[in-house]
């Protein structure tokens, strides 16, 4: 749960939108999703699945790949504003 000191910024809320909707996860609300909080093995009990089907919604949203054989997607898919962050310097670098 989130409270004023980790309130979603609004692209981890888009975010957040984007992963309960492709994900189909109907016990959280996407603005109750704690931005620090771990996305795998945490309270949101996403799995190697989960991951797969999140990097495609993130590729099909925000229009860029991530890899799979990516050394940094431990700390990458680490928690909502990790990959919030991660999307955000992407996308600057592909404008």
């Amino acid at each position: 749960m989130t409270d004023l000191a980790t309130a979603q910024t609004p692209a981890e809320q888009e975010l957040a939108r984007l992963i309960v909707d492709s994900l189909n996860i109907d016990w959280i609300k996407a603005e109750a999703i704690d931005p620090e909080a771990a996305l795998f093995g945490g309270d949101l009990g996403l799995d190697s699945i989960d991951a797969l089907e999140l990097a495609l919604a993130v590729s099909k949203r925000y229009g860029f790949q991530l890899r799979s054989d990516n050394p940094d997607n431990r700390t990458i898919f680490g928690s909502l504003r990790a990959l919030s962050a991660h999307i955000e310097q992407h996308r600057a670098r592909e404008s």
